[in-house]
């Protein structure tokens, strides 16, 4: 989406607000697309002392899948992106800094690219997810299973040492 600030450019103290949907569910992250619902911009630039300051936010409810227990549930995704608009670059180092064409900037991309660069890698369920055991699948967030306990072959001798240690 392209936003005209063409009336704004040279106005210190005005704003402009924005808003828009986004449809991001062709991106695969880590063979899914957890993405099925519209991704949803708003956003505002102000000219502070003939400063362009864009900020934006995007937000959905993803279909994510737990990286320990491998559980589908709902997530909501918020991620927030700022920058400075120009006509011209002084310094072209600046990543912070989006150069305006014709007086335009184009808000989708900048949104797009801040909402993926936003993902998480890991997803979780909850912070205190437990997983699943890794010998029998068992989901451990419902309950222990039911797998014996195998004890180390290195720390086998210090086992036997605490049982005589125990008989005694």
């Amino acid at each position: 989406m392209l936003l005209n600030v063409k009336p704004i450019l040279h106005t210190p103290g005005k704003r402009m607000d924005f808003q828009f949907s986004m449809d991001l569910s062709d991106l695969e992250f880590a063979g899914r697309y957890p993405v099925t619902q519209p991704v949803e911009v708003t956003g505002q630039v102000r000219n502070t002392a003939d400063v362009l300051e864009l900020e934006l936010t995007a937000r959905t409810t993803l279909d994510a899948v737990c990286d320990r227990c491998g559980k589908a549930f709902p997530q909501e995704k918020e991620v927030t992106y700022q920058c400075l608009l120009a006509e011209e670059l002084q310094n072209e180092d600046n990543d912070e800094i989006v150069l305006l064409e014709d007086g335009q900037a184009d808000v989708g991309d900048l949104a797009r690219t801040a909402f993926i660069l936003g993902m998480d890698s890991k997803t979780l369920c909850s912070e205190d997810c437990k997983g699943l055991c890794p010998r029998c699948g068992a989901d451990l967030n419902l309950g222990p299973c039911s797998c014996q306990k195998e004890v180390d072959p290195r720390l086998a001798v210090l086992a036997k040492l605490l049982e005589n240690d125990k008989k005694e």
